[in-house]
Formats: structure tokens, sequence, C-alpha cells
């Protein structure tokens, strides 16, 4: 599922080529979301809220996708051949010399710009670490409050009303650098490393909104192809850590069903509370 780094990007790429044009062909899939709203509106702006894209048109209407996991945005010049079937594109918006293509994507609608603010989703969205002064300090409490009841640590960095952007690379990424097992309760973690989760999070998905290839560990161009050298332990189970060369580990963590990667050493397991207060 892309994560907030890559719906930044997205972002920004398409303000540049439809903000402040008029739209000229806007449509969704037959019986889907009303797209052919925009139509002879002029896009305003365009916004990433976490794993959210947001494009705002005049006269107060907001196209809102999540891509969830297989989805994603497209731009090609007037004309140009698609990389996707169009039977796959759930909303196409047109204006003066280019196309915005929305491929595969599950949550597509036209929302009054107004109503955001009591959207049953966008309105409980945790602090969006690429907003320009996140607040991290609320993130943290989120944590300690979502946290309760034996709820992983791994399982609470996905919950965008804790963090909004956070998915499962870097969960994995941030527990990793932070040396805490992903597996151990919310609640058995003290304040300060709650804190150096939230900036940690910020940090490599703030590092991660330009350049081609995302990394985590700084070696952005080691390996071709499938990323060699660019990531500590996601994807990695049973290669050595590249810290202490102990084989990474994976499981399938409940309620979602996401598999989460650690190294047994660098992140040994914590069963005792060590909350402060």
């Amino acid at each position: 599922m892309p994560e907030g780094d890559t719906l930044f990007r997205t972002a920004e790429v398409l303000r540049a080529v439809l903000a402040g044009r008029p739209v000229t062909e806007a449509r969704g899939r037959p019986g889907g979301a009303r797209v052919d709203l925009l139509r002879g509106r002029t896009i305003e702006r365009v916004e990433s809220r976490g794993k959210h894209l947001l494009v705002h048109a005049s006269g107060g209407l907001t196209l809102h996708t999540h891509l969830g996991m297989h989805g994603s945005w497209h731009r090609y010049r007037e004309g140009e051949a698609w990389r996707r079937a169009p039977a796959d594109a759930v909303a196409v918006v047109a204006v003066p010399g280019a196309v915005a293509v929305c491929f595969s994507a599950p949550v597509v609608e036209v929302l009054d710009t107004k109503a955001l603010a009591v959207h049953p989703v966008l309105s409980r969205l945790g602090p969006d670490l690429l907003a320009a002064e996140p607040s991290l300090d609320q993130a943290a409490a989120r944590i300690r409050v979502l946290g309760t009841e034996g709820r992983t640590i791994g399982d609470v960095l996905l919950d965008q009303r804790v963090l909004a952007g956070i998915g499962n690379v870097y969960r994995s990424e941030v527990c990793f650098l932070e040396r805490v097992n992903p597996v151990t309760p919310a609640e058995a973690l003290d304040d300060a490393t709650l804190g150096r989760l939230v900036d940690t999070s910020r940090r490599l998905l703030a590092a991660n909104t330009h350049g081609p290839f995302r990394t985590t560990t700084g070696d952005a161009l080691a390996g071709a192809g499938r990323g060699a050298g660019r990531l500590w332990v996601y994807g990695r189970t049973g290669r050595p850590c590249r810290r202490c060369g102990t084989l990474i580990r994976s499981q399938v963590a409940a309620p979602l069903a996401r598999r989460v990667y650690w190294c047994p050493v660098c992140q040994p397991a914590v069963t005792p509370a060590r909350r402060t207060t």
C-alpha cells in the first residue's frame, strides 16, 4: 500500500499539472463517484493527508481518493497512451495539455469541501507527519491512548488515527532504528521511546519525499531493481541483519494481517511495563 511519502510525491506531481487550470473533461466509472461534477471548474490545489489524496476544485468540491493496496495516480500528456488498461481507470481529470488518471483505487468520492471536517475517516486522522508543522506530541499521546488492551506497538503504528501516513514498510523500519520489537505491547514502552518512534517516523518520511528510491539506510543507490541495501529489515525474512548478522524474523500480525519484520537481537522482546507518569 502506498505510504505517506508516496502520496506526498503524487500530490506534488498532480499539483504541477492541475493547479490553476480549468477541467476540460472529468469522469469516473459508470455508477461510481460523480467525478464529472468537476468538469468546467478550476483545480485550486492538490494535497495529501497521510495516505489520502485530495483534489480541490472551485465551487467547493473535492475529489478524495485512497489508493488501498493496488491503486495509483498517473500523469499523461494530452494524447499520450496510458500505461494501464482504461478499464482500470476510476477517475479521469483532464486540463489543457495534461490528463491525470487514477487507477484501481478502492475509495473515490466527490465531496462538498466543507464536509471534509466531518468526514468519518479524514476527520479522525492523526497528525500528518508531512504537514508543515505536525503535532508530534499529539501523535505520541495518541499512541498511549490507543495502545491499550495489549495492542502491539507495530499494530498501533499502523493505526492512521495515531500517525497519518505510516504503513507497513515504515513501521518495521522505524522500530528497527529505535531498537523496539514491533510485537511489544505499546503500553510497555515509556514516553521517551514513544517520542523517538514518532520523531523517527517523521524524519524517514520527510527524507523520502523526493528522489526515485525509498531508503531508510541512507544507501539510495545500493542494488538495482529490488532495492538491495535500501531497507534495514522490511522484506528480508531469513536474511542477515545489516547491523549484527542475526537472521531477520517476521510474522503476520493481527488484526490487519500485515507482515512485520524485526531483528531478534537488535530488537529484544520487552514484557514488563516501563511507562513513566
